[in-house]
């Protein structure tokens, strides 16, 4: 029961990562591949029907850690308290600059909006990269499981390195969609960008990857056996991203983009795996997911009462991507 809470929570990482990613990708990479503002706006509208949407994903995400590994929730938070509250507070000028960017005909409050939507989903996707770092990496906890560290704990330079790294692949993964979603001259410059950008993302794909196995293979037993073939899927997206981009095959290429970011989510939950806040250093325990959950009988209850409501989640995303699913503006006529 236990892991299959686990594998459930990771399964909603994965599809958040996947999902909010190209939205953030679209924001904090759209200033390099759109010219002028109407270029701005097609590529902000190709993310509008989706965006508020793909962030439920989040809140599932949170809603399930908290019902079912409560100490592991009580124990992030202690931690991850500052972070999380950037983090809101970065979704909320997101969703401002969205919802407000075209109330005013005007090219200075366009510009404006503008720069603070891709200052915020560049910072989030940094943010979150360094969370997962520092999740990979272990925490300082006490004996009861409560972080002893400071904030500048959180920034070192293994969890900087990942957060670069998340950077890059969402961007990666936001001009994929900007490639699939829009046509004409910002489709082809995001195409361009992406060739490019690929090599990038490459390197320290590559870099992050060995050091993340490293810090958990003489800790975790199996850890690389179990990683292993997310590794080579991962591998396989990437270059499988970078193929279809080249050979004009934009829907291809965004698959690929989101089977790279699904086996990167799901080979860090491998590593860690059975812990869900390992500690630091390495080797020194931490929170897993026998000691973090509400008992067989509390696991058993919430998952019968969260299935039903994380399919009707499922239901909905699958909805509005068919409905939503056609180029949203011909940029060709901008």
């Amino acid at each position: 029961m236990n892991v299959a809470a686990f594998a459930l929570l990771a399964t909603a990482i994965a599809i958040y990562a996947v999902l909010d990613g190209y939205d953030l990708g679209v924001g904090a990479i759209a200033p390099f591949v759109a010219r002028g503002s109407a270029q701005r706006a097609a590529a902000m509208e190709s993310i509008g029907p989706f965006w508020n949407g793909n962030e439920v994903w989040l809140i599932v995400a949170g809603g399930l850690l908290f019902a079912l590994f409560p100490r592991a929730y009580a124990s992030a938070f202690s931690g991850f308290y500052l972070p999380f509250t950037t983090v809101l507070w970065l979704l909320m000028f997101r969703g401002i600059s969205l919802e407000l960017r075209n109330h005013f005909a005007s090219e200075l409050w366009h510009g404006f909006w503008d720069t603070a939507f891709t200052g915020a989903s560049a910072l989030l996707a940094v943010l979150f990269g360094v969370t997962l770092g520092n999740l990979v990496r272990g925490l300082p906890l006490d004996a009861n499981g409560y972080f002893l560290g400071r904030f500048a704990f959180l920034l070192n330079p293994y969890a900087l390195a990942v957060g670069i790294f998340a950077l890059l692949a969402l961007a990666q993964h936001g001009l994929a969609f900007l490639t699939l979603r829009t046509d004409g001259e910002l489709a082809e410059r995001s195409r361009r960008l992406l060739s490019r950008l690929w090599w990038g993302v490459l390197l320290l794909y590559c870099a992050t990857t060995l050091a993340s196995l490293a810090l958990r293979s003489g800790v975790a037993v199996g850890a690389p056996m179990r990683s292993a073939p997310l590794v080579v899927l991962s591998l396989l997206a990437l270059g499988g991203v970078h193929w279809f981009s080249r050979v004009g095959k934009p829907g291809l290429a965004f698959a690929a983009s989101s089977l790279f970011l699904v086996s990167l989510v799901l080979a860090a939950a491998s590593t860690m795996y059975p812990y869900l806040l390992p500690a630091f250093p390495a080797g020194s325990g931490g929170i897993d997911i026998t000691n973090a959950g509400s008992g067989p009988v509390g696991l058993a209850r919430t998952l019968a009462l969260t299935l039903p409501g994380l399919l009707a989640v499922v239901l909905y995303s699958i909805f509005v991507i068919r409905r939503m699913r056609g180029c949203p503006r011909s940029t060709s006529e901008l």
